[in-house]
């Protein structure tokens, strides 16, 4: 089995600050970093618990899609579009504060272009997963195709979304054909309220389940855990795992990639999500966007 990821792989300008500045202020910022983010976060995590990933998104040139693809390359995964020419992959400002928490500011480049003609390169084969973005999804021209796409591809094909912050903010009719294809709808708390206009977790998980076409939706509590929500079966609060946590920033991708990992080794959705859990849990104590565990580190982090 193979996971085909149609997200974003962009560049993310990391900068650890004390606070963030106020309107027309400065701060200085006590550490930075360049290093591929976005989409790659998710990939890296599934691979690095055993399952297979290619990249179908978009790809460009210059110096930070020369890295995006260095970094692709290193870790294992196969690229499945030629570079996209005239223009760069983008970048995101991300600002981390001293409690772990973080704040994004995106530049779109290449990666938001994709197009039917791409995806005609991207052929996912009986039982396969496929990863879709609410990021992309905000871009015109990946929604585009996109969304015709979903509904050429094979039924037994799994399909998880996540729909990011923007997600609520992408056009209803195409919101709603997503929703109804996806198998997984994986989201955090705010996200959830967002897109349902309710403020209980558990209220909101019961909504998304309601709109969703397949298997079932997850609702991220951060360290408390997350809630699962499946057919016929009321939403089950997955507990999470204390640790001091350092970086926030790509929790939510470290979540993804071991919850689809372990779907893919033929775990059960319950013992899928407590990885997941442990897996965000374990990213978060480690500084950078792309911190999952190994599935050594992992399994070593649920014996302790």
């Amino acid at each position: 089995m193979k996971l085909l990821h149609l997200g974003n792989v962009v560049i993310d300008l990391v900068l650890t600050v004390d606070d963030l500045p106020g309107r027309g202020g400065d701060v200085i910022a006590s550490s930075t970093a360049t290093t591929p983010g976005g989409g790659f976060n998710v990939m890296a995590a599934a691979v690095r618990l055993g399952l297979p990933v290619g990249y179908g998104g978009a790809h460009g040139t210059g110096p930070f899609g020369d890295l995006a693809r260095t970094a692709l390359a290193e870790a294992g995964i196969d690229v499945l579009q030629p570079i996209s020419p005239g223009l760069d992959t983008g970048f995101v400002v991300t600002l981390v504060e001293d409690d772990g928490e973080r704040t994004f500011i995106t530049s779109r480049g290449a990666e938001s272009t994709l197009t039917t003609a791409d995806l005609d390169r991207v052929k996912p084969g009986p039982g396969e997963l496929v990863y879709l973005s609410g990021y992309g999804l905000m871009h015109p021209s990946n929604r585009a195709a996109l969304v015709p796409w979903l509904g050429r591809i094979p039924d037994d094909v799994q399909v998880y979304v996540d729909p990011g912050p923007l997600g609520h903010q992408v056009p209803p009719d195409d919101l709603a054909v997503v929703l109804a294809r996806a198998d997984w709808w994986s989201c955090n708390e705010r996200e959830a309220f967002d897109l349902t206009g309710l403020a209980s977790a558990h209220e909101a998980a019961r909504a998304l389940l309601e709109r969703t076409g397949r298997q079932g939706v997850v609702v991220r509590l951060g360290p408390r855990g997350c809630l699962l929500a499946v057919r016929d079966a009321e939403p089950e609060l997955v507990p999470g795992f204390k640790v001091e946590a350092v970086d926030l920033n790509g929790a939510g991708d470290a979540h993804a990639g071991a919850f689809l990992a372990s779907l893919a080794a033929g775990l059960a959705p319950t013992t899928a999500a407590t990885r997941a859990n442990a897996a965000a849990a374990f990213a978060v104590t480690r500084r950078g966007p792309a911190t999952a565990p190994t599935s050594t580190e992992l399994n070593a982090f649920l014996t302790t």
